[in-house]
């Protein structure tokens, strides 16, 4: 998606080798006009799935995965990374390790909103190590929902998590690609 890698290409800070930040447009500070883009594009490539839900996990899946549900005229379900008081006890969860914040998340989804039999397509804003992806697979196969797809804003392919998912044979659409991080800028892949 050109627009995205543009966007990157601007507003994209690399720290290290390893590390893109985005919290200029994504995931501190959003653009509307860009996630509302992003989730067209989502919508376009899954169209043929007769996806039931969009799923993610908060809090920076959330913008683009609302564009996708909204553009597919289905509901966005997010999992939470913290049990609330309102938040009932009869729920999905998995654990997730963030590359990002070296910590792991415990992330629930309720039992009311995913079930058996649903099609679901999974939204996530990174794939590095491909954990945040794993966690929503785990609960999408606790519920019987099967997961049709994983859309990806920004994929990270030097990093093992697209290998991982296509070794379960999951089509995986990523927004942009990026090759390596080479000397502070981003090269993305072919």
């Amino acid at each position: 998606m050109k627009l995205l890698e543009e966007k990157i290409q601007k507003e994209g800070r690399v720290i290290g080798t390893e590390v893109l930040k985005v919290d200029n447009f994504l995931n501190h500070q959003v653009d509307p006009e860009l996630m509302q883009a992003m989730g067209a594009e989502f919508a376009r490539l899954f169209a043929d799935e007769k996806i039931d839900k969009v799923v993610t996990v908060e809090s920076s899946g959330i913008a683009p995965a609302v564009f996708a549900a909204l553009a597919l005229h289905v509901p966005m379900v997010f999992a939470r990374k913290k049990k609330s008081l309102t938040l009932s006890d009869d729920n999905y969860t998995a654990d997730v390790f963030s590359f990002t914040k070296q910590e792991t998340n415990h992330i629930i989804i309720d039992k009311r909103f995913l079930g058996a039999g649903e099609r679901v397509l999974l939204i996530d804003d990174f794939l590095a190590n491909g954990q945040a992806v794993e966690g929503l697979m785990e609960i999408a196969k606790a519920a019987n929902a099967e997961v049709v797809g994983i859309g990806i804003v920004i994929e990270k392919t030097f990093q093992k998590g697209r290998a991982l998912l296509d070794e379960r044979g999951i089509r995986v659409e990523s927004l942009a690609r990026i090759a390596a991080f080479e000397d502070g800028h981003v090269v993305f892949a072919d």
